[in-house]
């Protein structure tokens, strides 16, 4: 698995150029059906991946947010190139590459690469979470507690309403979006907030596969945003990730306010 992580950070050093190169230039936004952005950023990071796993291990599948190749493999390369599009195409240094060598559905390597910072999280499954070489760890806080944050996504035509649940949490709770659900797992993993809310979209493992084995890894729990186990080379039902203290009582608000 070493050998994958470092071919991982490889990749994620390349894609890292690439967005800062295209940070403040014309990086001709276009928008999704669902009225996503993308950019030329996004679609090159992509190719490029495409591109060093066909020549590396040409019997591997890629599954990218704006581009597949062989989707359907054992092992497969799930990517998000930019995560947090929206931020950087209005020049806010938040956005971070994510990638994972999931194997049969479980994320078994990950990494999630913040440019800006240079700060490089990595995982590998049973080994501990890492960032730029030393150890990371969630956070104890409880839900209600003093310090306790909460953060959660929102797009357009998302899947679940979280308005009622953000209405509950935030009697108690501090309550953040930073904009990018890897970045803000991130951030989970390394005891900085408590917990994230991320409601899903169809290619919501895109964004969370490197997420997942990272937070874990670290201490943290990820499931389905209603608390089930899923796999990772597909779409999956959003995600609810925490400290792993707060989960079941997260879930229980989940549940109470979409009742």
């Amino acid at each position: 698995m070493k050998e994958y992580l470092e071919f991982a950070k490889e990749l994620a050093k390349k894609a890292g150029i690439i967005m800062k190169e295209y940070f403040y230039k014309n990086n001709q936004i276009e928008y999704k059906s669902d009225k996503s952005p993308v950019t030329i950023a996004d679609k090159l990071i992509n190719k490029m991946v495409i591109e060093e796993v066909k020549k590396k291990y040409p019997n591997h599948g890629i599954d990218g947010e704006e581009e597949k190749y062989l989707s359907d493999r054992e092992y497969l390369w799930v990517l998000d190139p930019i995560d947090g599009t929206s931020s950087y195409t209005r020049h806010i240094p938040i956005s971070v590459f994510s990638l994972a060598l999931v194997i049969d559905g479980e994320p078994s390597v990950g990494v999630v690469y913040d440019p800006y910072l240079d700060e490089m999280y990595t995982a590998i499954i049973g080994e501990g979470a890492y960032c730029n070489g030393n150890s990371i760890h969630v956070n104890n806080i409880d839900l209600n507690e003093t310090g306790s944050t909460i953060d959660f996504c929102m797009w357009n035509n998302m899947k679940y309403d979280t308005f009622k649940v953000i209405t509950e949490l935030r009697k108690n709770n501090a309550i953040s979006i930073i904009g990018s659900v890897a970045r803000a797992c991130m951030a989970i993993a390394s005891g900085k907030i408590s917990g994230e809310l991320f409601p899903g979209y169809d290619h919501g493992h895109c964004d969370m596969a490197a997420s997942k084995l990272i937070v874990t890894e670290a201490g943290g729990k990820v499931t389905s945003f209603y608390g089930k186990a899923q796999k990772y080379n597909k779409g999956i039902e959003g995600a609810l990730i925490s400290n792993g203290l707060i989960h079941d009582k997260l879930l229980e608000i989940i549940i109470k306010t979409e009742a």
